[in-house]
């Protein structure tokens, strides 16, 4: 495929380098993080939001809710200078690229013009509320319930959600709940649209994660209160939109991944040159593999980005950078040695937690094959909606 960059994509790309170049250094001065990184916060993502930078990939057909839209090469061409740059992760990522794709295609004009103009300014900061303890990647499985109330003004919601990112953050959470009493599997559950500033009804709970973080979080709904007009799509049909979102859970943000994974390969082949262990043939031989399947991840998206249907694409891209990143972590760790296993300061008494980058990375990415969609539940999508393959047997 043919995936070049033409005269104005390249005159955008200057754009998008120098807007970074003039905000991004006031930012980091006055938000970092413990390594002296941009930190991510509410500030960056107004910022962004004046600049227009949010809402990029928008289709324009429902009209306009203070994005600017742009050709997928310039959206890519944003998505690689913004990786390059080393701006922060996204506040906003949820909102802008999952929520508001959804509320394009499956959402009515009333609930575009009342949320897409508040993520495109920044403003609202989303979360999901999809798995829950028991019913992970088996998003069927859902247990929490939504009921009408009020005299059908309202849905009364009771459940926990689980691993949701950002809730600790974020003011509204798109909630995958059951609307029909009795109902099993992907039957009869509807997407709706939960404010979070619900005190004694929303009680958020951070998971306390094996780098010492919480980036995850417990979500307890005690009869919270979701409008009747918050939701998505009809009752009963939350299945199909809670589909409709996954399958753009992975699109141009995919590239800005993959930049950051070549980043923390380059780190690693440093570490390696330094201690001597690239001499270990074996250690040589890992770091080429990773390096060569980090290409084929990045050609693999820009061909599916590039093509109207390309049925399983989610799933494969989900299988090739969760398992890379995985073995990147393990290879960060045995090319430094017995060291790894040391803190900055393992002898101070005074030294809290601490992990450097890469101890980090190995730790965080024991989760990269299961968050997001397991291996298996992958596995059992190409199988099944693919290939044809026979259905697993469930009980």
């Amino acid at each position: 495929m043919d995936f070049a960059f033409g005269p104005e994509d390249e005159a955008f790309r200057q754009e998008a380098r120098t807007w970074l170049a003039e905000h991004l250094p006031g930012h980091t001065a006055r938000h970092q993080d413990d390594d002296g990184h941009p930190a991510p916060g509410r500030a960056w993502e107004r910022e962004l939001g004046t600049g227009g930078w949010i809402g990029l990939g928008w289709s324009p057909h429902r009209g306009t809710h203070g994005n600017r839209t742009a050709t997928l090469t310039r959206q890519v061409v944003w998505a690689e200078e913004y990786a390059r740059a080393g701006a922060p992760a996204r506040l906003g990522h949820l909102g802008e690229n999952l929520l508001a794709p959804t509320l394009l295609a499956h959402g009515d004009d009333a609930q575009c013009a009342r949320f897409l103009p508040a993520i495109a300014r920044g403003e609202e900061i989303w979360c999901q509320g999809y798995s829950e303890p028991g019913a992970g990647s088996d998003l069927a499985g859902v247990r929490t319930t939504a009921t009408r109330a009020d005299g059908g003004r309202v849905y009364r919601i009771d459940g926990q959600k689980i691993w949701t990112s950002l809730a600790h953050e974020a003011d509204w959470c798109f909630v995958l709940a059951r609307t029909t009493k009795g109902s099993r599997r992907h039957h009869g559950l509807s997407f709706l649209l939960v404010p979070m500033d619900q005190p004694g009804r929303v009680e958020v709970r951070p998971i306390r994660q094996l780098t010492g973080t919480s980036d995850f979080n417990e979500v307890f709904f005690d009869g919270a209160e979701a409008r009747a007009e918050h939701l998505v799509g009809r009752e009963g049909d939350g299945w199909r939109v809670a589909l409709g979102l996954l399958a753009r859970e992975r699109g141009v943000s995919t590239l800005v991944q993959q930049i950051g994974f070549a980043a923390e390969l380059a780190r690693v082949v440093r570490l390696a040159v330094e201690t001597g262990a690239a001499e270990e043939p074996a250690v040589r031989d890992q770091l080429v593999r990773q390096w060569a399947e980090l290409q084929v991840m990045r050609w693999n998206a820009l061909r599916t980005l590039g093509a109207a249907d390309t049925p399983g694409a989610p799933s494969v891209a989900k299988l090739l950078w969760g398992g890379w990143h995985q073995r990147l972590g393990e290879l960060a760790m045995r090319v430094r040695g017995a060291p790894a296993a040391l803190g900055p300061d393992p002898w101070s008494a005074d030294s809290p937690y601490r992990l450097d980058t890469l101890q980090r990375l190995f730790l965080f990415s024991r989760a990269d094959t299961i968050y997001g969609g397991s291996d298996e539940i992958q596995r059992n999508i190409i199988a099944e909606r693919v290939l044809g393959l026979p259905k697993e047997a469930r009980t």
